[in-house]
């Protein structure tokens, strides 16, 4: 698990058909920036969590067939 902050989207004209549908983050972290698949509706500016737990991501997108490795698993409460 990596903490991070989203800093944008990501948008493909082409892309493996096990992310249709799938929202696509740019997390950047203290390392590097990671592209996350988000289900928990991030947006930018947000901090979250991701995760490169292969066997969680494979049973968020629905298959083992998929190459994606990052995924959000939380979104920090600011505390409004």
């Amino acid at each position: 698990m990596i903490k991070g902050k989203v800093i944008g989207t990501v948008t493909a004209t082409i892309k493996h058909p096990t992310l249709d549908g799938w929202k696509m983050l740019v997390v950047q972290t203290d390392a590097e920036p990671y592209i996350a698949v988000d289900k928990l509706g991030a947006g930018v500016g947000d901090e979250v969590m991701i995760t490169s737990d292969g066997k969680f991501t494979s049973e968020l997108i629905g298959t083992k067939a998929s190459p994606v490795r990052w995924s959000v698993i939380g979104i920090a409460d600011n505390g409004m």
